[in-house]
């Protein structure tokens, strides 16, 4: 048990008792009766007083975890640790966690002061200091002259600062957060984003958020966990899985706009440049470039490059160095700045199926299926899986899916200013930064050239 001050409102000079809490999922499956694979092996460590966000599409799985960790689900397979202890078999009630839902879950025929102070009446907590401590609560939060109200005498921020008060009233080990500002419009996200992360980080309480907001897990998160299909595709700090994304999925998913995927032939010219052929252009990595070693790896063969908006800088036609050409299909216009989308001649990689349940079948057929579902075949050739894939297999073997990600010219996404001299059909010439390109193999894999 450690003591943490509450430095909120009249909480200022409060010492709140807080049991922080690890939370451990270790090999933690979720098989519902209907045969759907929901959550798929995962293992997530979330230390005392971390807030962690699991990100991802609905229907990744996401909320699933939450509610395993809650004890509202029981595993198929796996182990729950709380605190280092497991707890599996053990009821919701006694596990020391408070739960924020997305629709807030409030008694609609109870007051605002009633909704708070439920947790303290069900603990046997005499009316005096509970009132005090609900009071207290409210002030800190600025519903402090509502508590009088019915919940639908409310707007959805106050609402939501009703369920905060209720979860914190409990002085609890674990938060869990399953999408609380999923409801609010815009500017009230922002508003409460903030308030919801200074929070938990003044009670020291440990936090699990779910969201599929990215903008929500890049700025709440101190690490973020990203699923897909009930598989955990990454985890680490927001810095980390936006600069050194560890799949094909996972740089698909972060940033707006979307990262330029593009299909490119690698082709080694020994102790002189990797040249990578972006159709009928190429751009070039010098041989004493860091990254240049592992990508050259792949010669003669076909992988994914990855490039972001801010890698890509309109320049003069006849400027020199890594310079991409072509020309714009279209613009889209967003008072700060304009989207360009340039044809360079290059194909694109689509990652489809942002959502959806995990594959079914035993692990080792579900690994098998996910070898032909991250990338876009590359060579067009239509195939099965082999039954045993060799290393050689692994590595360049092209497993068909068409169902999945298919082929388009890419059309490459550039910041311009906010109303440029230019329209649809005009030239553009685009210097590339090559220190920021990101490499995939075809399983969409991160090709591991280090830290940049």
């Amino acid at each position: 048990m450690i003591l943490v001050t509450f430095s909120f409102g009249v909480l200022a000079d409060e010492l709140w008792e807080v049991t922080v809490t690890t939370v451990a999922l270790k090999d933690v499956t979720k098989v519902f009766p209907d045969g759907t694979v929901a959550v798929d092996a995962i293992n997530l460590d979330v230390n005392d007083g971390e807030f962690m966000v699991l990100l991802g599409p609905s229907g990744c799985g996401k909320s699933t975890v939450l509610r395993m960790v809650a004890g509202l689900e029981e595993p198929s397979s796996g182990a729950v640790l709380l605190g280092g202890e497991l707890v599996n078999d053990l009821p919701p009630r006694d596990r020391k966690i408070a739960m924020v839902f997305q629709d807030f879950a409030l008694y609609p025929h109870m007051s605002v002061g009633d909704n708070i102070a439920f947790p303290l009446r069900l603990a046997g907590v005499d009316p005096a200091p509970r009132d005090e401590q609900v009071a207290g609560v409210a002030s800190a939060l600025g519903i402090g002259d509502v508590l009088a109200r019915k919940p639908s005498q409310l707007s959805g921020g106050q609402r939501q600062r009703v369920a905060m008060g209720r979860a914190i009233i409990r002085r609890p080990g674990l938060f869990l957060m399953d999408e609380p500002l999923s409801n609010l419009d815009s500017g009230l996200r922002a508003e409460l984003r903030a308030e919801i992360s200074g929070l938990t980080r003044e009670l020291g309480v440990t936090t699990i958020y779910v969201t599929h907001d990215q903008a929500e897990a890049l700025t709440m998160a101190d690490r973020v966990a990203i699923m897909r299909r009930g598989v955990l595709q990454d985890v680490g700090t927001p810095t980390q899985v936006y600069g050194r994304p560890a799949t094909l999925y996972v740089a698909a998913f972060l940033g707006s706009p979307r990262m330029n995927l593009l299909e490119a032939s690698v082709y080694v010219h020994l102790d002189r440049y990797v040249a990578l052929h972006l159709g009928d252009q190429a751009l070039y990595l010098p041989w004493n470039d860091i990254r240049t070693r592992a990508v050259a790896h792949y010669h003669g063969e076909r992988i994914v490059v990855g490039m972001r908006a801010e890698a890509l800088t309109p320049v003069s036609p006849d400027a020199p160095g890594d310079v991409l050409r072509g020309r714009i299909r279209y613009l889209e216009h967003h008072g700060h700045e304009s989207l360009a989308f340039l044809d360079i001649g290059a194909t694109a990689v689509v990652v489809d199926e942002m959502g959806g349940p995990a594959d079914s079948g035993s692990a080792e057929q579900r690994g098998r299926r996910r070898l032909g579902q991250v990338v876009q075949r590359l060579t067009g050739r239509v195939g099965e899986p082999p039954a045993e894939p060799t290393p050689h297999d692994r590595r360049t073997s092209v497993l068909s899916d068409p169902g999945r990600h298919h082929r388009r010219a890419a059309e490459l996404t550039v910041r311009l200013a906010p109303y440029p001299a230019v329209a649809a059909g005009h030239p553009l010439a685009i210097s590339v930064r090559m220190d920021a390109l990101h490499f995939f193999d075809e399983r969409g894999d991160r090709i591991d050239v280090g830290w940049r």
